[in-house]
Order: C-alpha cells, then structure tokens, then sequence
C-alpha cells in the first residue's frame, strides 16, 4: 500500500505507537467550512485514518469530534484517493485511546 505524502519530516510518534481497526461515525472540520460526518477506521495514540474525506487541505488543522471525547486537533499527514492520515497535535491519553477502544469494540 502506498501513500501519497503531504507533511514534511515528522509523524512517527503515529506510526511507532499501537494501533486498532475501528468504525467510528465521528464529525470534522478544516477552517470555517461546516461539520461533517467522517468514519475513524484506524486509530493509534498519535493519529487515525479517515476512510473518506474529499476536499482535504493539507496545510489547514483539522478537527475532530470522536464520541464521548472533547475536540481534538490534527494535521494530515498523507492522502490516498479520498483517504486521509493524521496525527493529533498532541497524542491521547493512554486512557483515553483505552476508552475509544473499548467503546469500539462493544458499541
């Protein structure tokens, strides 16, 4: 599988970390353009993919309303097709991530 890379240098605190296959419905936002609905399909401490987020600019902050957990701040990190990587701008809680996970996997 290949990526296309959008940020430069950085984003292995992402990939270094566990990592879980979820389907989360969860909202983003770039900017000042409207909520949408997005599904978290992967999620680690330090990032996630979106399976399906057209439009995406990589140079505005991306942010995310995951259920149950306040709003967190991301960049993206690669694009392929309408798929996007991303890296939280700071790296959840280990009981945070523990917490998502286990909701995912019971709801």
């Amino acid at each position: 599988m290949h990526h296309q890379r959008i940020s430069k240098g950085g984003g292995a605190r992402a990939h270094d970390s566990k990592r879980i296959d979820v389907a989360i419905l969860c909202e983003v936002r770039q900017g000042t353009r409207p909520w949408k609905m997005a599904r978290l399909e992967d999620l680690s401490p330090g990032g996630f993919r979106i399976a399906w987020l057209p439009d995406a600019r990589a140079e505005l902050p991306l942010r995310i309303r995951i259920p149950g957990i306040h709003l967190l701040t991301a960049r993206i990190c690669w694009a392929r097709g309408n798929a996007v990587g991303c890296e939280f701008a700071e790296p959840l809680h280990i009981a945070v991530f523990e917490h998502i996970a286990h909701s995912a996997a019971t709801g």
